[in-house]
């Protein structure tokens, strides 16, 4: 009989300009709703027990960028003070494929942090008050380094080989990405 999953929790970052789609991703359509309500379905299903929104919007309780344009690790770093200790699964809006077999191998890493080889994101972060000064620091950096990468550079990483999940880990970023994902080829 395996063990019950430990308590997680989730940031789904859904606050970026979106400028290479052109238009907010967050509300492009996917399934019975947007690519918004599908990804925090999908975190609540794979058992999440909260999913906090990172980006302004306000019908599901997210949190707006206090400073706007800082990419993801700006948003985290805004975060950190309200993440309680413990798990958390930080995803983006546009990876609707994701797995909650990638979740969970994310959650079953020990280091400090987990993340897929050649992706920032999904990563698995376990917050304490080390993980959110470092997050701090990396956050009130400017350009490159404040990223995703030097938060992952900072900590105690592990990195899981990318081929078992190379379906779950596609994502779109621009209207090409969006109609192969949307609409595959037969």
């Amino acid at each position: 009989m395996s063990q019950p999953m430990p308590a997680w929790r989730a940031v789904l970052l859904a606050g970026g300009r979106s400028s290479r789609m052109g238009t907010d991703k967050a509300v492009l359509p996917w399934g019975d709703g947007t690519l918004l309500t599908h990804m925090r379905a999908l975190l609540l299903t794979a058992g999440a027990s909260e999913v906090i929104v990172s980006g302004d919007r306000p019908d599901i309780g997210g949190v707006p960028d206090a400073t706007p344009d800082t990419g993801p690790m700006g948003a985290l770093a805004q975060l950190a003070p309200r993440l309680r200790d413990g798990a958390w699964i930080v995803v983006p809006v546009d990876m609707p494929l994701l797995s909650a077999d990638l979740l969970h191998a994310l959650l079953a890493a020990g280091a400090t942090c987990a993340c897929v080889e050649g992706h920032a994101l999904p990563m698995r972060l376990r917050m304490d008050d080390r993980l959110r000064a470092v997050m701090e620091d990396i956050g009130q950096r400017s350009g490159r380094e404040r990223s995703l990468r030097a938060l992952q550079h900072g900590v105690e990483t592990q990195v899981l080989p990318a081929a078992r999940w190379s379906q779950a880990l596609r994502n779109c970023n621009t209207p090409d990405d969006w109609i192969a994902l949307a609409h595959p080829a037969p």
